[in-house]
């Protein structure tokens, strides 16, 4: 919890020490509100000629510490409410960016519904503890001590009393927080798997209507719902015992400083001490019970904290190099020396030994069997991962030297699943640092095929997107992503897979048309369909991980039996020739 302390600015540190003069001022006035009680209650028992004026001064001084009191709880609250609102907007913004800063390993860690909750509830539980429980930590131990040090010669019995409340009241506390504390840990754990189950229900919604699976989703969705409700009604009843236990503890207390007077008084003056010492006895067991109060929240809070810091504290394994040029003095543009992957924790290789060259403005197309590590290794080339073993070259520069910013800048990247944003055509086109023109956008859109069903969107290349793209078809959404990495004007394409939602017409002429307007652009593609590859300067074929061949379509027929294989489950002989 400490750790996140720092991200407070320094103007709350300001607040805080103002929260603090008030909270003394306030303790002051409350504890000093007996004495002139007392006063009056002196003066109507003893009479006097100024019995009257004495007490409406002591009545108004009394006044004025309830409106003083009053006040300063106000002030209180709005400072630790700027405090509290302040910090939980940081921690947000810190998470976010180190969300952002994560790799696919990082974000492989951590679960998608788990960092929102993180994001969310987690940081909401921590701003509870700041605005409940500061001011119970701070006003708790100088009420107590302050009280205390009232209370002492006003007579021993009542200080016994007291003592006895007190202690009545921490094996109480000490008997719900130990009953409760083990149900407030999992409330976390079960809001990750509630958000789970939501998540997945609302992605998956058309899977879920195809294969009539409604019933099977809202049992697993009941269920979590479930086990969260039952675990959040056990912990609350155990916390709902605490209030009228309280209640019940301070009646009794009074009724015992009442009980015990009646035996010990014998002048005016021990019924006032009796009324004072019943105020600051009520006080002290006040102090203990804000302290209980902050200790029931906190548990909670330090399991949001935990889980908090584990998102801010993770090491990012890729780092941002330096280099901002490329420096390197032969033709050769990109190159994968002796490169072997696995991904974090696993035994296995992915990847296994692969070495090639490509020149600028080549097209190199990788092919092979599912889960043969196509897509694993043309994430090395923009460092989604990083190669475990060996080099992957960008003129003449390793991937990990480079600036992170300047090496996105250089790749226009199409993932296998086409990513839209809410906003509009231009907006999801021109995305990030593009900063292109309605001309390029324009021209971006005609390369990818887009143009035709741009156009009679309502708006044109203003028209809305949904989140996700949900009002665009699986292929429209790949064609505007492929319009994205265009209007980029990168030196390096990478398509992985990004042709498999189009059919075989709109195919050949949206590669006819990259080829045509992107010559000396350098090109990477992972594809299924022969077709799609097959005029590519080198295709590499790969098998479980090991590059078993290399070369161009012609010669991997040849060659290449795998390559033969695949090609001849998709093509006749005649169609090959």
């Amino acid at each position: 919890m400490f750790k996140l302390l720092k991200y407070l600015k320094k103007i709350d540190y300001i607040f805080i020490a103002v929260i603090l003069g008030l909270i003394v001022l306030q303790v002051w006035l409350d504890l000093t509100l007996p004495d002139y009680m007392a006063t009056i209650l002196s003066l109507l028992q003893t009479g006097g000629d100024n019995m009257v004026n004495e007490i409406l001064v002591n009545g108004a001084y009394m006044l004025a510490c309830g409106v003083g009191s009053f006040l300063s709880a106000i002030a209180v609250h709005f400072f630790i409410s700027q405090i509290g609102a302040r910090l939980s907007a940081s921690l947000r913004f810190a998470l976010y960016g180190k969300i952002e800063s994560f790799s696919l390993s990082e974000m492989n860690k951590f679960s998608t519904d788990s960092l929102i909750t993180r994001t969310t509830n987690d940081v909401t539980q921590v701003q509870m503890l700041i605005t409940m429980g500061t001011q119970s930590l701070i006003k708790a131990p100088i009420l107590a001590i302050w009280a205390v040090i009232k209370i002492i010669g006003k007579g021993w019995e009542w200080s016994v009393a007291t003592a006895v409340a007190v202690g009545v009241l921490m094996i109480m506390s000490l008997i719900i927080v130990f009953f409760a504390l083990p149900k407030f840990k999992r409330i976390q754990t079960l809001t990750d798997n509630l958000n789970r189950a939501t998540r997945e229900n609302l992605t998956g919604i058309r899977v879920i209507r195809a294969n009539n699976a409604e019933k099977y989703q809202t049992d697993k969705f009941q269920d979590c719902n479930r086990k969260l409700t039952k675990n959040n009604l056990s912990a609350n009843l155990i916390m709902a015992i605490m209030q009228p236990g309280m209640s019940l503890l301070m009646t009794g207390l009074s009724l015992a400083i009442y009980w015990i007077g009646a035996y010990i008084v014998k002048t005016p003056v021990d019924v006032s001490n009796m009324m004072v010492f019943t105020s600051y006895a009520i006080g002290v067991v006040a102090a203990f019970m804000l302290l209980i109060i902050t200790f029931i929240i906190l548990p909670r809070a330090l399991v949001s904290a935990r889980r908090i810091n584990e998102v801010l504290e993770t090491k990012n394994s890729i780092i941002s190099g330096e280099k901002t040029t490329g420096e390197n003095k032969e033709k050769d543009y990109v190159v994968f020396k002796d490169v072997s992957f696995k991904y974090p924790d696993a035994n296995e290789y992915v990847l296994k030994d692969i070495s090639f060259k490509v020149n600028k403005g080549e097209t190199v197309a990788f092919i092979g069997s599912t889960g043969s590590g196509k897509s694993t290794l043309i994430n090395l080339i923009p460092r989604l991962y990083d190669v475990t073993e060996g080099e992957v070259l960008i003129d003449g520069i390793n991937v990990k030297d480079y600036d992170s910013k300047l090496l996105n800048k250089k790749i226009g990247y199409t993932p296998q699943r086409g990513v839209l944003f809410s906003g509009t055509v231009k907006s999801n086109v021109n995305f990030g640092d593009n900063e292109a023109c309605d001309e390029t956008i324009k021209k971006s859109l005609s390369i990818a095929q887009a143009s035709n069903f741009v156009s009679r969107m309502e708006g044109g290349v203003d028209g809305r997107i949904s989140q996700g793209g949900t009002n665009v078809s699986g292929g429209q959404k790949q064609r505007l992503s492929i319009a994205r990495a265009v209007a980029r004007k990168p030196e390096i394409f990478i398509f992985d897979d990004s042709f498999s939602a189009l059919d075989f017409k709109t195919d050949k002429k949206l590669r006819m048309a990259l080829n045509k307007h992107t010559e000396g652009i350098t090109k990477f593609i992972v594809a299924q369909r022969i077709g799609t590859i097959k005029d590519a300067d080198k295709i590499i074929v790969l098998e479980s991980g090991e590059m078993v061949g290399i070369g161009k379509h012609e010669e991997l027929l040849k060659t290449c039996p795998i390559y033969k294989e695949i090609a001849l489950s998709q093509l006749s002989e005649e169609e090959l020739q």
